[in-house]
C-alpha cells in the first residue's frame, strides 16, 4: 500500500518540530524567596503589584508588611516606613494597586 505524496514531509516536520520543543529553556517552578522586613525596593514591589497578585500570594512573598484589604479595619497611625500596604482588589479579588499609609 502507498502512502500519499504529503506523508513523508508531514512526519518529518512533526519530528523536527518535537525535537526543536525540547531546546526551550526548563520552567522554573521555585518559589520566589520571601522579602522580610518593610518594602525597600518599590520597583520590584510595583512590579509585582503588576502581577495582580492575591492577598495569599502577597502575604507568601512579604510576611513582613500588614497587608489591609477594603473590608479589613485598621488604626489610623500614620506609618511612613512602607510596612503596611493599603490594597484595592478587582472583582476578582486580586491586588490591582494600593498605597503605603
Amino acid at each position: 500500500m502507498s502512502r500519499p505524496p504529503l506523508a513523508a514531509p508531514l512526519a518529518a516536520a512533526l519530528v523536527a518540530l518535537a525535537l526543536l520543543g525540547g531546546c526551550k529553556a526548563p520552567l522554573s517552578l521555585a518559589e520566589p524567596t520571601p522579602v522580610h522586613g518593610r518594602v525597600v525596593d518599590r520597583r520590584a514591589f510595583d512590579a509585582f503589584i503588576a502581577t495582580q497578585p492575591g492577598p495569599f500570594e502577597f502575604r507568601r512573598l512579604y510576611p513582613d508588611v500588614t497587608l489591609v484589604l477594603p473590608q479589613d479595619m485598621a488604626t489610623q497611625e500614620v506609618r511612613s516606613d512602607n510596612s503596611r500596604f493599603f490594597a484595592r482588589l478587582n472583582a476578582d479579588g486580586k491586588i490591582v494597586s494600593g498605597e503605603f499609609r
